[in-house]
């Protein structure tokens, strides 16, 4: 196994399990090497049949174990900051489920301790830019041939919500992942935030405030509304639909088997993101795992993650206040030269 990559995964609840498979059974040039999770029943359960595996309940330990060459960090978003600071003091590269760090001020502190290594080590695991509907809607996109885009309209609906969804998570987790798309999609940092808040769904939960609709606006121009609604009932359902001068493109419309019977027709509709967007967690963590090994980070950074926290801030702010709210950002370390988006 000397020539595999030894990750130490951290976390291994629905999304590090689900991680770990993929790195055993999915991924080629990585192995599991070391999990950390504080329950060593679950741990155990994610790594049972897998050989050389060990299994740990404390971070820091995962981090030591033997082979252990990089970090994929699949824990609750409060534990990412100290794991993050700990996998960069070792100069480990990782691959970190977002929300990179929950709060922006934590966020800043990691993108500044990478800047004083002087080299991306850190990659967040924004993988809708590793969708191949999202890859060609951006590709048609910096082609040129629909013109300057002029909106995006985004949809993220979920099932139901975990039973400590808050009204703040809609933003801060569901939309986190249509901040990042906008700014791939679009190359343009988004610069204010508006919230909408209609009567909440009989299917919410006493006190969330849901569905919500975001508006966005951009330094190009450009507006992007998200409607999220993460307790819908019937499935997993992310879209989006980009409005140019000369045309429009959307991706996300329910492709899956059409069931026609005795009545009717049907298209299968997915209840969970990891099968939604199975073939993109797929791709993220090959090239991540190759980029690993070839020392370099070609997808989502630490800077990107910032951004993400910074604007979900903001978000959530111009939810509890019912106002606009503007995106301000610290200076951009050299180190994240160019639009991070």
């Amino acid at each position: 196994m000397g020539d595999l990559l030894g990750v130490a995964v951290l976390g291994a609840g629905h999304m590090g399990a689900d991680h770990i498979r993929r790195l055993d059974r999915v991924v080629s040039g990585a192995r599991v090497a070391a999990v950390a999770d504080p329950d060593a029943v679950r741990a155990e359960e994610a790594v049972a049949g897998i050989e050389g595996v060990s299994v740990h309940t404390e971070t820091e330990a995962a981090l030591d174990a033997p082979g252990v060459e990089a970090v994929l960090i699949a824990s609750p978003g409060p534990a990412h900051e100290e794991a993050l600071r700990a996998a960069l003091a070792r100069g480990l590269p990782v691959l970190c489920e977002k929300p990179m760090v929950p709060d922006a001020a934590g966020a800043l502190r990691v993108v500044e301790a990478e800047a004083r290594l002087g080299r991306r080590l850190t990659q967040v695991g924004f993988m809708r830019r590793h969708d191949p509907e999202y890859r060609r809607l951006k590709a048609l996109l910096d082609g040129g041939r629909l013109g300057r885009p002029l909106m995006l309209h985004c949809v993220h609906r979920n099932v139901s919500s975990p039973p400590d969804f808050t009204s703040a998570m809609l933003i801060d987790s569901s939309v986190s992942h249509e901040i990042d798309a906008a700014r791939w999609l679009l190359g343009q940092e988004l610069t204010a935030v508006t919230v909408l808040r209609p009567g909440p769904s009989p299917g919410a939960p006493q006190g969330l405030l849901d569905p919500q609709f975001v508006l966005f606006e951009t330094d190009g121009g450009a507006l992007v509304d998200v409607e999220v609604f993460v307790n819908c009932g019937f499935g997993y359902q992310v879209r989006c639909e980009a409005v140019c001068e000369a045309g429009s493109a959307r991706v996300g419309d329910d492709d899956g088997i059409l069931v026609t019977a005795r009545g009717g027709a049907a298209v299968e509709v997915p209840q969970d993101y990891l099968v939604r967007f199975e073939a993109a967690y797929d791709r993220e963590v090959q090239t991540w795992v190759d980029d690993a090994r070839r020392g370099r980070v070609t997808g989502p950074t630490a800077w990107d993650g910032y951004v993400a926290a910074v604007v979900a801030e903001a978000g959530v702010r111009a939810l509890e206040s019912g106002e606009r709210v503007g995106i301000t950002l610290a200076p951009r370390p050299d180190l994240y030269g160019g639009n991070g988006g």
